[in-house]
């Protein structure tokens, strides 16, 4: 048995139906039961549970073979991400309670940073598990290809694609969610022990004026690149809602300066099979 959170999400479905596909046994970690309903479907067990809350993620991690930890995404913290620290913390000491054989850990690509940035949120994660007693993988993937769905609509409308990632003919490590979950499911599938790194990216790094590329061809309408001025950015950031907007500026800073990065230095290196072409060609069909 398997318990897997974020299981409603890209990565963390693509992980689950991998280990069905393998005849392994699955327990579905999710926040309500109406969520679970479609997993149950698949033949899943069901627990229910909080990122929060410490004694339900003990629960759903009791007598399991492995765990796949997928912490929430967000995009808007607090000063000190006292919300990753709620979620690390309960997920620390269920981890403590049950002490799974296994830990698959999807972390990000970038977590050895020294600047805080949004990522962060994942260097929090790993550190805290990094002194647990038992066999924890973090699994570090490039910048998401799906992350050009956000892209999709002033494309086809607009034909232009408004750049964060610059300048546009600077190539950048990416990775499907597919291969991401793939990859997650293996890992949990292998025999190992002790602490790993798995720096994950796909089969090319990809520049901002290749998705422009790609784009006109999934779209069939000339689409170009453009690149919005960083001194802009804070506004735009504010406009869509968020509340500080500096955490992600300097995700962006340290992709686009080079302090971002695959550690190396021992992690052990993958590359994903799935191409932009590929996904951009999923996403807009």
């Amino acid at each position: 048995m398997y318990a897997i959170t974020g299981i409603t999400g890209k990565v963390g479905g693509v992980v689950a139906r991998h280990l069905l596909s393998a005849g392994q046994r699955v327990r579905a970690v999710v926040r309500d039961a109406h969520k679970g309903r479609f997993w149950s479907d698949l033949g899943c067990e069901v627990a229910i549970a909080e990122m929060e809350d410490a004694a339900a993620l003990t629960r759903s991690f009791s007598g399991v073979t492995g765990v796949f930890i997928l912490p929430p995404s967000n995009f808007d913290p607090g000063p000190g991400f006292p919300e990753a620290k709620a979620v690390i913390s309960a997920v620390r000491q269920a981890l403590d309670a049950t002490d799974p054989p296994k830990v698959v850990c999807l972390s990000t690509i970038g977590v050895q940073a020294v600047k805080s940035n949004l990522l962060s949120q994942r260097t929090l994660m790993e550190e805290a598990l990094s002194t647990l007693p038992l066999p924890v993988t973090f699994l570090r993937p490039a910048w998401f290809m799906e992350n050009v769905s956000w892209d999709i609509d002033q494309a086809r409308e607009q034909g232009v694609v408004s750049c964060f990632l610059q300048p546009l003919d600077k190539a950048v490590p990416m990775v499907a969610t597919a291969d991401v979950g793939r990859v997650g499911a293996e890992l949990l599938l292998q025999d190992w022990g002790g602490k790993r790194v798995v720096e994950l990216e796909g089969p090319d790094w990809v520049t901002p004026n290749e998705i422009a590329s790609e784009l006109t061809k999934a779209l069939r309408r000339p689409v170009r690149a453009e690149v919005v001025p960083r001194e802009n950015w804070a506004a735009i950031f504010r406009a869509q809602g968020m509340r500080d907007p500096i955490p992600r500026i300097q995700m962006l800073d340290g992709f686009n300066e080079g302090w971002i990065r695959f550690q190396g230095n021992g992690a052990i290196q993958m590359k994903g099979n799935t191409s932009l072409a590929g996904v951009i060609q999923k996403l807009v069909g």
